[in-house]
């Protein structure tokens, strides 16, 4: 009779066992959430993009004239300017670029024979204006040794005056005939050394070594050699450019912003410059440029952009490791105040046309309708339904809903 009663009481305790532990199991749990604070303190709301810096004041040294530019960096001097990137120039001193004359061009084989006939035509046209002369000068000698004659007579009165002055008018008439046909035979020899130019070619070209024949380029401005447009040696066109020059001491940065963002930003904003790769250094908008242009993202998206410019306010020792075209980020403060209840965006999710958080209240969540002023990429102002120190949850998943038991999730 003991036995079974301890048998029975055995088997009431193992079945309220396991009553108890399919309870336990069955009862909700809490469930894990991310928690954070509404807090006051300062608040600031940016414009970020990426931007690049140059050169405020840039000088593209050109071509004044179409030519052969010499190699600008040239290794060992010999030829050309010699300047390398980063070098430095002083205005109307340093030579920058050198250019010469460019080579004539190949002649094709009719033009040759046609140039060739042509030369020869002139060849004889000299000939025949120098036998001009030589005849002409035959004619002016006679005609003086007859002047010499009749003034002979004429002193014995034995030659009229018309002859006389008819002899002294051929002198004048040869004399002026001997200077046209001179002329007349330099303009053949100029001809025919026009004509015989053209046959040259490039392979009857020595190398030109006299400095005298070429160009020199000289430096704008002072400051550093910022790009070498045309380094290596080629013919250009006039206004060809050939090198950049400018002072890497006097920067600005350039940032291409959404036309919808530049029409927040006034000039005299506070700017954040980073992701240059050193510290945070700090501008101020100089400009905001009153027309935009089409750009297309990476993704081949049509954007509208505004070219803003920015002027760095911090000394330069904050960054003088920057240079022209360096990529950065920039971040343009909007609006900023000292004084605002916050919560981080990530507590913030649409319930109907409002804003709401999940505030915690006796552990469990409470849908809170919130009113939002302004927002940033971390945090948003509250401007009413939640308090200073209120939990909100973090990232509230689908599990999360109005009245469920919630326990801050331990960070690990």
């Amino acid at each position: 009779m003991r036995t079974n009663w301890i048998k029975r009481t055995g088997w009431v305790l193992v079945l309220g066992a396991i009553a108890t532990a399919l309870t336990w199991f069955a009862w909700p749990q809490p469930v894990a959430v991310d928690l954070a604070a509404a807090t006051r303190g300062s608040m600031e709301v940016t414009i970020d993009d990426e931007a690049k810096t140059r050169v405020r004041h840039i000088y593209t040294v050109s071509a004044p004239v179409a030519g052969k530019v010499l190699r600008i960096s040239h290794p060992f001097g010999t030829q050309g300017a010699s300047v390398h990137v980063g070098d430095q120039v002083i205005a109307d001193e340093t030579v920058v670029a050198v250019m010469q004359p460019t080579t004539p061009g190949f002649i094709d084989v009719r033009s040759r024979e046609e140039l060739k006939a042509s030369v020869a035509a002139a060849e004889a046209a000299v000939k025949q204006a120098e036998a001009d002369v030589r005849r002409l000068q035959a004619a002016l000698g006679f005609s003086r040794t007859e002047l010499e004659r009749g003034q002979a007579l004429s002193r014995t009165q034995t030659i009229s005056v018309q002859a006389l002055d008819k002899a002294k008018f051929e002198v004048e008439a040869n004399e002026a005939a001997v200077v046209s046909a001179k002329a007349q035979l330099e303009v053949r020899r100029f001809a025919h050394a026009s004509l015989a130019a053209r046959l040259i070619d490039p392979s009857s070209i020595t190398e030109q070594t006299n400095s005298a024949c070429c160009i020199q380029i000289r430096a704008p401005a002072s400051g550093r050699v910022l790009k070498i447009i045309q380094d290596s040696e080629a013919v250009v066109q006039a206004g060809a450019p050939l090198v950049d020059i400018g002072d890497p001491q006097d920067l600005e940065v350039v940032a291409d912003l959404l036309s919808t963002d530049a029409v927040q930003i006034k000039v005299g904003a506070p700017v954040r410059i980073d992701g240059w790769g050193g510290s945070a250094i700090q501008g101020r908008v100089t400009r905001v440029d009153p027309a935009g242009f089409l750009k297309v993202s990476a993704l081949g998206i049509e954007e509208q952009r505004v070219r803003t410019t920015i002027g760095i306010v911090d000394p330069s020792d904050a960054w003088s490791r920057l240079g022209h075209d360096y990529r950065v980020t920039v971040h343009v403060a909007v609006w900023s105040s000292d004084d605002v209840l916050t919560v981080p965006v990530t507590a913030l999710f649409r319930k109907g046309d409002n804003w709401a958080v999940f505030a915690v209240k006796n552990g469990r969540a409470r849908s809170t309708i919130v009113a939002v002023g302004h927002r940033n990429n971390r945090t948003a102002e509250i401007i009413s339904g939640l308090s200073a120190g209120d939990q909100v949850i973090l990232h509230p998943s689908d599990r999360v809903t109005d009245g469920v038991a919630v326990a801050h999730r331990e960070s690990r």
